[in-house]
């Protein structure tokens, strides 16, 4: 189901890979994350993206010393672009991990992101005990894709949009991995 390549899998889904981020990825990382629509879905991306943002995300994702790992949804082995978005886990204590993903606009509504997910927690690349998530609740898109993957509603909260320069209400989950 997955090989490793530089501590990092590569992990097959239906459509998909999720695969370490390259260089190469910048291009459509940057065309992507630089979408209003992406941005203001995620608590760190800020609209407009600033020069060498990209290039800096896309260092870090290669920084295999990073508390966070990062995958790009690649669909080049299915007739479709090298990047359809990007999903990582960040590494907390106690073997949990905060999930965190974004899917380009022209991707939305496809089932890419429920597939990422589900793969991910399948694989549980970081032998986590659990994985948690927060989503804005303007998008219940997102929300969806969580408790369709079998994450548990715990509450509400809010976090920080650099893209929005504004706390946004959020809605937290968990799944407890066997």
């Amino acid at each position: 189901m997955f090989q490793t390549i530089e501590e990092q899998p590569v992990i097959a889904t239906e459509r998909m890979v999720l695969r370490p981020v390259r260089l190469s990825d910048a291009g459509l990382i940057g065309l992507y994350a630089g979408d209003i629509r992406v941005a203001e879905s995620t608590s760190s991306i800020p609209h407009p993206l600033p020069p060498g943002a990209t290039e800096a995300f896309v260092a870090r994702a290669m920084n295999m010393s990073a508390a966070e790992r990062i995958w790009v949804m690649d669909g080049t082995a299915h007739a479709m672009p090298e990047v359809l978005g990007v999903i990582s886990l960040k590494q907390m204590d106690r073997d949990q991990s905060e999930i965190g993903y974004w899917v380009a606009p022209a991707f939305w509504n496809t089932g890419y992101a429920s597939e990422a997910v589900q793969a991910l927690i399948a694989a549980n690349p970081l032998k986590n005990k659990a994985i948690f998530a927060q989503v804005f609740q303007d998008n219940p898109g997102s929300a969806r894709v969580l408790t369709n993957c079998g994450f548990g509603y715990l509450g509400d909260a809010e976090s920080f949009s650099v893209a929005r320069n504004a706390r946004v209400q959020t809605w937290t989950y968990l799944k407890k991995m066997s």
